[in-house]
């Protein structure tokens, strides 16, 4: 199998913190509904609320604050306080506000894949504002070739994306923390995919790892990108 000509990272959790400032809120969110909810209970209508909502507001801050908001009416039978929504929607600003702070190694496995003569791509899905706002924050938009912010990650979004950038998914390959958006769907397209664990992981985003595909790969943390891709070229 030829190597990678094009070495893509998604952004959340895998370049950044992301994750850990939702469970946060979601503590805070917890605190502000104790007098109706259980912390399980809540945290389970939360949840289904996500769910039902990320194909209408899709990811991101925004539609997680709505649907705090939603879980909040649900659990008090529509007598929601109006400070407590309003406490649910400046955590949201907050959220939307936190500054960029990297993951270990992150600046050097994008380094070293430039430098091994890749094209180098940020593929991430969230809103667009606040997508565009971490990278800036973040320090390493320079360091790509080609930014991509989508709204979902599937299969047929690799392709396009692929596509567009005239890459053959054959020749590409996907670095991320999630099995399911950054891993197997690119698998899927014809990519490689790199899982990178994270601690944190949206519940939405669980899937098994495809450990028979030979273009599956998994390293501990981003240092490994930087022996993974000259394994690869030879």
């Amino acid at each position: 199998m030829p190597a990678p000509t094009l070495v893509a990272f998604d952004a959340d959790d895998t370049l950044w913190h992301n994750e850990r400032f939702f469970r946060l809120t979601q503590d805070r969110f917890a605190g502000l509904l104790a007098d109706h909810a259980g912390r399980e209970d809540l945290e389970a209508r939360l949840l289904a609320a996500e769910k039902r909502n990320v194909g209408i507001y899709g990811f991101g801050i925004k539609g997680f604050t709505l649907s705090m908001i939603e879980t909040a009416v649900e659990v008090t039978g529509g007598r929601v306080p109006g400070a407590v929504v309003a406490e649910i929607l400046a955590a949201g600003r907050e959220m939307l506000a936190h500054p960029i702070e990297l993951l270990p190694h992150a600046r050097d496995a994008v380094a070293a894949a430039a430098a091994g003569g890749h094209r180098v791509m940020l593929i991430t899905k969230g809103d667009l504002l606040d997508q565009e706002r971490k990278l800036a924050q973040s320090g390493l938009g320079e360091m790509f070739d080609a930014v991509e912010i989508v709204s979902d990650k599937t299969a047929p979004t690799y392709s396009r994306i692929f596509a567009r950038h005239g890459q053959a998914p054959a020749r590409a390959m996907m670095i991320g923390n999630s099995l399911k958006s950054d891993v197997i769907p690119a698998i899927e397209a014809g990519a490689w995919g790199v899982h990178v664990p994270h601690a944190l992981t949206w519940a939405l985003e669980h899937a098994e790892p495809p450990r028979d595909d030979p273009r599956f790969a998994e390293i501990d943390d981003l240092s490994g990108v930087l022996s993974l891709l000259p394994r690869l070229a030879g």
